[in-house]
């Protein structure tokens, strides 16, 4: 059985031998939920990537005490998921799979179709229920690397996202059902090279803003011949990506 993996900040500057004590939430988790005992294989992870192994050495209420017996490092190619905000769930939906399949940063979307609205205070809720879920995700997905949730954008504001990225050397992808080039098709040289995914809401995108999308540098491209929800799409993509560049191997 794998270890579980628990958050803590500390993890990233460990070093083998060191005793890390976990404690918050993670501890009460780790100590009174899951009742983890002395012996017991741990990891400890910093949401950075860092990854610290070992075994617990002292159980007190809510505290663990970990002996690091090793450390690592998660290399996560980058993967931004631009997803549109969407009805009935299927946002949080597409977010947590995409956070088990590699992403590694979230930008909710508030697309024209966009039936979901995050107005006012409801932002920074919204944006703090997508960092709980990534967060879960994360740990359930044994990653080191927990996705930052970026602020709400709108189109305008991704035009400008989307143009920086490309400046950058990354590639923006829009998923369109009508796109004519394949997502598999698509040639990698470099299979680290920083992408984004573009998701649409349940209406999908329009043609005139995926026209914006691509004057701003972006690509459209068509997932395979069947059309998707906007909960299966970005996790689709991303395993897809993951498969042709080869970083799953």
């Amino acid at each position: 059985m794998s270890a579980p993996v628990f958050i803590h900040p500390g993890s990233g500057s460990a070093s083998v031998g060191d005793i890390l004590t976990l404690s918050g939430a993670e501890g009460r988790h780790a100590a009174t939920v899951q009742r983890l005992g002395v012996g017991e294989p741990i990891e400890l992870v910093d949401g950075g990537g860092a990854r610290a192994a070992g075994a617990i050495v002292a159980v007190r209420p809510g505290e663990v005490d970990v002996r690091v017996d090793g450390i690592g490092r998660d290399e996560d190619p980058p993967v931004t998921l631009v997803q549109a905000l969407a009805k009935g769930g299927r946002d949080e939906q597409a977010i947590e799979a995409a956070t088990e399949l590699g992403a590694t940063r979230i930008v909710p979307w508030q697309a024209r179709r966009s039936i979901a609205q995050w107005k006012g205070p409801k932002a920074d809720k919204g944006r703090e229920q997508w960092r709980s879920l990534v967060t879960a995700a994360t740990k359930q997905s044994r990653r080191a690397l927990v996705p930052a949730v970026e602020p709400l954008v709108t189109t305008a504001q991704l035009l400008r996202l989307v143009e920086h990225a490309v400046a950058a050397g990354e590639r923006v992808l829009v998923l369109h059902e009508e796109a004519a080039t394949p997502i598999g098709a698509l040639a990698w040289p470099d299979p680290r090279q920083g992408v984004w995914l573009v998701v649409g809401p349940e209406g999908g995108i329009p043609d005139d803003e995926v026209a914006q999308l691509a004057a701003a540098g972006a690509e459209a491209v068509v997932l395979g011949p069947h059309v998707l929800r906007t909960s299966s799409a970005g996790p689709a993509a991303i395993a897809a990506l993951a498969i042709a560049r080869g970083t799953w191997a």
